[in-house]
């Protein structure tokens, strides 16, 4: 059986992960910024400013060319003949792919890094980066969750016509 890409949903979800990060938390909020926790970066300033924004576009492009590589995979996927994945099958892998990006950009920058914490201006950074690791494990087991639905409904319909083609 041609099954579904699954490595294209994982990176739709991880770039629209970062994009969620970015323009939320960086540029709504105004939480943070990429490295807005280190000392010669400070946000205070015009030149601290303009170094976070750079490091904010580089962090877009990045997501951006996790979806486009997603978007690639789709295509070539269909190409190939391989089956269109079910809502489940697909949204389940996208929401696994965001939490895997909260999960590695938690622990990397918040944590060995300490580039910046989700908010600084509370008190307490470690209890918002510690909520931003949680989001990231619920929305990897219940993406994960939501795939294999997807997937056992996928195996069971392809299963189903096999049997009246046979």
């Amino acid at each position: 059986m041609n099954r579904p890409s699954r490595l294209a949903s994982l990176l739709y979800g991880i770039g629209l992960g970062g994009f969620v990060d970015g323009i939320v938390l960086h540029q709504v909020l105004q939480w943070h910024h990429m490295v807005s926790h280190v000392d010669d970066y400070p946000t205070t300033t015009v030149a601290g400013l303009e170094a976070n924004t750079l490091a904010d576009g580089l962090f877009h492009v990045l997501a951006w060319l996790c979806v486009v590589a997603g978007s690639v995979l789709t295509v070539r996927a269909w190409q190939q003949g391989r089956l269109a994945p079910t809502w489940s099958f697909h949204l389940g892998l996208v929401l696994a792919g965001w939490g895997l990006f909260n999960l590695v950009e938690g622990v990397v920058n918040h944590h060995l890094l300490g580039v910046h914490h989700v908010r600084d201006d509370l008190g307490a950074p470690l209890s918002w980066d510690l909520g931003f690791l949680a989001s990231g494990v619920l929305l990897l087991l219940g993406g994960w969750l939501l795939h294999r639905r997807g997937d056992r409904a996928l195996a069971e319909g392809t299963a189903s016509r096999a049997v009246r083609a046979g």
